[in-house]
């Protein structure tokens, strides 16, 4: 008996009905895909009832309702997910989808990010937010797509101020002797150094205990973070020094990204429009009521810096960031922000 199987050749007709029933399949197949639960993750290390921790639960809320649920968020502030530094790389491999994180530790994969806080650019938010939504911001959003990130908003992170536990800060020779804790971000760096303190690289969530233990003299940060993480309990010298402007680039991962339908990515571009605009505003409020509170309160000490001879002692922070690699980028930067 011949054992060969018997090899069964399609022919026409069946390969006509295969052809005509692909279609039907893959709009099956892509639509099962659309209906099926998505659970996300959103990290950062904003203190509860910080305007970042505020907003980032609306987005949660915004995209869950406007999916009927079929999208959830899973926020996770006060870094529940690992500090900044590790929540990028975290977002760069898809592990975390989402994250509003620092400008001074998302400068680490995209160094042209720290240019936004050249000493004295922008008067306030209003001004930096104005450039950020011309061609200054739609090049930025580019480069984050070279490094595996979607932006999804620019959210206010504020114009910031020094604190320390030893003296009021007026002139740029106050700071002279003084060990500053600062975000891993070159630009702040290079401007503490420039006006004589050194500085000192800790993640913010063991700040305070830093500040408690005297690891370091002092800090900065906008009012809001200084009153929401409650760092004045530890530094009552408060010194308005508006020496720069940061921004909290909310970013999704790529990887993600590329697994959401278009329909999707509207519901998700939506809600984190909505959410952006909602921390804006309760980041100005806050920032205001912890400056009133602040001052009010007869345990610490707020002063006024001697701005002009601030910006006068940090000018030279420009040329150096010119000299860079991506220095025809600050170039067009600082010419926009003076536009």
């Amino acid at each position: 008996m011949n054992d060969t199987p018997t090899i069964l050749r399609p022919n026409r007709r069946t390969l006509l009905a295969a052809g005509l029933a692909m279609p039907a399949i893959l709009t099956l197949t892509r639509g099962a895909f659309a209906q099926a639960q998505i659970n996300l993750t959103l990290g950062h290390n904003a203190a509860a009832g910080n305007p970042r921790w505020v907003a980032a639960d609306k987005f949660g809320e915004l995209v869950k309702e406007r999916t009927n649920g079929r999208i959830s968020v899973r926020v996770a502030g006060a870094e529940q997910l690992g500090n900044e530094q590790s929540l990028l790389t975290s977002l760069r491999t898809g592990a975390v989808d989402m994250t509003v994180n620092s400008q001074g530790s998302t400068s680490a994969l995209l160094p042209e990010l720290a240019a936004l806080g050249l000493p004295f650019l922008f008067a306030n938010s209003a001004a930096a937010f104005k450039v950020l939504e011309g061609p200054i911001g739609t090049e930025l959003d580019q480069r984050f797509g070279k490094i595996g990130m979607v932006p999804l908003g620019w959210w206010d992170n504020g114009i910031r101020n020094v604190t320390n536990s030893k003296r009021p800060i007026v002139k740029p020779a106050d700071l002279k002797g003084l060990k500053i804790r600062t975000p891993p971000d070159p630009m702040t760096i290079d401007i503490f150094q420039t006006l004589g303190a050194s500085t000192e690289q800790i993640s913010f969530g063991e700040l305070y205990v830093a500040l408690q233990q005297g690891v370091v003299d002092g800090q900065e940060n906008p009012l809001v973070n200084i009153y929401s993480s409650k760092l004045y309990e530890v530094n009552k010298f408060i010194s308005l020094t508006g020496h720069k402007w940061e921004c909290s680039p909310f970013l999704m991962s790529q990887i993600t990204w590329m697994r959401l339908t278009p329909a999707d990515r509207d519901v998700i571009k939506g809600a984190a429009k909505e959410a952006g605009d909602l921390q804006r505003k309760l980041f100005a409020d806050a920032n205001a009521k912890a400056e009133a509170d602040f001052r009010a309160n007869p345990k610490l000490e707020v002063n006024e810096a001697d701005k002009p001879a601030f910006r006068e002692a940090s000018a030279k922070v420009y040329e150096i960031w010119k000299a860079k690699p991506f220095g025809d980028f600050v170039t067009r930067l600082v010419a926009a922000a003076r536009t």
